[in-house]
């Protein structure tokens, strides 16, 4: 039997799984890198690249390590909970290393263009085009995943503002800033507060003589660190929380949550808290911010009015001399100039089956990678999805029809209208353990916490109360990991031994759980589990 072809585009950390998915199933991966090196978004390049997006020196990853790994290669023990840019690529560098990817990548190679064969409604296969060396060269493959990313193309409102042709100083899109040594002593203007805005206005101000970071709508910080020390997503995405929430009124979840993160600082004092509810808008992670806002480095200000020569002027009628302004405003989602305008594809409304999917074409040989917004971190994500392309792809799994399709993909909109607030160039988003329990049980991978109990309470126990980890999707079904079981058990000693650098003698005082529930009788264990059973039925 003939090996499938699969060519994946891009080596980020989606296009890596993708290669690594394709081995596993014998298929043969071609990867196509228009760079020089692995990494995509993570690989820092001191010099921003013409239609290339970039990271800060300084930028650090919001998701942490157990919960950020690739399901099968857990991350050093010895790292640290939250890594550096630099250290994501290390990690990188191991994983492509110790399962052979490298070899299946070009380098300096741009996709040009992916389109159908003339056969495709039997083939299923695709032409695609790469430029290498300043020729193009055409391949034929019988899968095609989309690895680029939705980082690719800069959001840049200029139009939105007016007077910003008659600024004087210096304007620049986030995407460019690599450190704050340029804004010594200057009076800047940060437009925007995502994740990227909270942590340049915040470094920046460190340098500047004054920093006003603009928000159109507020929002709701979150912080890496959560109760006792321990990172804020290893703590709150456990599966014990899902159905805690689940089971719980909207409105009290976001109550709670707002409570908490109002109790460390309040974000109506602070300029920050916005209209809409703590969960219907995607996550801002920043430890620092508050602290810059109350030393006075960092002043929140409304949105940008107009630009004078010298000056910005806010809605509520304030005017700032000002010396640079960043613009903070995120990136384009869907930017496929590879792909053809082709509502087969890509309708307008880029509707996709479980996000991965175009329902409308004759073959399901297209398959789009990490091209969502998560509440959590993408590797384990992407991984799923293409753990699921590639045994589709085979014809091991099939796809609805294109009218169940259809519907999925409507009552999926439908879902998100009424619980997110509606983002114009937003990716869609989604729960963590929701949609990788969605994607896995399509992939037959889901973790049967039922059998778990009766065979393996130990490790039922820690799969529901503990931290939701790449490896539970690892334990059955293809791909099966003989080490997901070593993995789940000693993840929360992973989580600890960089932060133990300091030895101390045990004190009179117990130390206390910083993870999951401690102590929880197996009775409450019993009860919950058989909840868990009952909805997923």
């Amino acid at each position: 039997m003939t090996v499938k072809t699969v060519a994946v585009i891009g080596a980020g950390v989606s296009g890596l799984g993708a290669i690594k998915s394709c081995l596993e199933e014998g298929l043969e991966p071609t990867c196509f890198e228009k760079s020089s090196d692995i990494g995509g978004l993570w690989r820092y390049q001191e010099t921003a690249k013409h239609g290339s997006p970039g990271i800060y020196k300084s930028l650090t990853c919001n998701t942490s390590k157990e919960m950020t790994a690739f399901s099968d290669y857990p991350i050093p023990d010895h790292y640290p909970n939250y890594m550096h840019n630099s250290k994501i690529m290390e990690y990188l560098r191991m994983y492509a290393r110790h399962f052979g990817l490298r070899k299946h990548i070009q380098f300096l190679s741009k996709v040009c263009s992916v389109r159908r064969r003339p056969d495709f409604a039997s083939s299923g296969q695709w032409d695609v085009v790469v430029e290498a060396e300043g020729k193009q060269s055409t391949y034929i493959f019988d899968g095609v995943m989309v690895c680029s990313g939705h980082y690719t193309e800069k959001h840049l409102p200029l139009q939105d503002f007016a007077g910003i042709e008659k600024f004087r100083g210096r304007y620049t899109h986030c995407s460019e800033y690599r450190s704050p040594e340029n804004f010594m002593g200057k009076r800047v203007v940060v437009i925007g507060i995502g994740n990227s805005g909270a942590d340049v206005a915040g470094e920046i101000s460190r340098v500047a003589k004054q920093v006003f970071l603009s928000t159109r709508r507020g929002a709701w910080i979150w912080s890496r660190v959560w109760d006792n020390g321990a990172p804020m997503d290893a703590t709150l995405f456990t599966r014990y929380n899902r159905i805690v929430k689940n089971f719980s009124p909207t409105f009290l979840i976001n109550r709670w949550a707002e409570n908490k993160l109002n109790a460390k600082f309040n974000h109506v004092n602070y300029g920050l808290q916005p209209e809409h509810r703590i969960f219907s808008y995607k996550t801002i992670i920043s430890d620092d911010l508050p602290n810059h806002i109350i030393s006075g480095r960092v002043l929140v200000k409304p949105n940008v009015k107009e630009f004078t020569e010298t000056a910005a002027i806010f809605e509520d009628g304030s005017e700032e001399n000002i010396d640079a302004v960043v613009f903070a405003t995120g990136y384009y989602t869907f930017s496929f100039p590879f792909l053809d305008d082709d509502s087969a594809i890509l309708d307008s409304q880029n509707s996709m089956f479980k996000c991965v999917f175009p329902p409308r074409l004759q073959k399901p040989t297209l398959a789009f990678i990490g091209i969502l917004q998560p509440m959590g971190a993408i590797i384990p994500i992407s991984e799923l999805q293409s753990r699921w392309a590639v045994r589709v792809f085979k014809g091991i799994k099939q796809l609805p029809s294109e009218s169940n399709m259809m519907a999925a993909i409507i009552r999926r909109k439908q879902k998100i209208a009424t619980e997110f607030v509606k983002s114009l160039r937003g990716a869609s988003p989604v729960h963590f353990i929701d949609y990788m329990d969605e994607i896995a049980s399509e992939l037959g991978v889901k973790p049967n916490l039922l059998s778990l109990l009766l065979w393996d309470t130990k490790l039922a126990k820690e799969i529901f109360y503990g931290p939701c980890t790449p490896y539970q999707f690892r334990l059955q079904g293809p791909g099966k990991w003989a080490g997901a079981r070593a993995a789940i058990l000693t993840q929360r000693a992973r989580i600890l031994k960089p932060l133990r650098t300091r030895v101390l003698k045990p004190s009179g005082s117990p130390a206390s759980a910083p993870l999951g529930v401690k102590g929880a009788c197996a009775t409450l264990f019993l009860l919950v589990l058989v909840l868990v059973v009952m909805q997923t039925l």
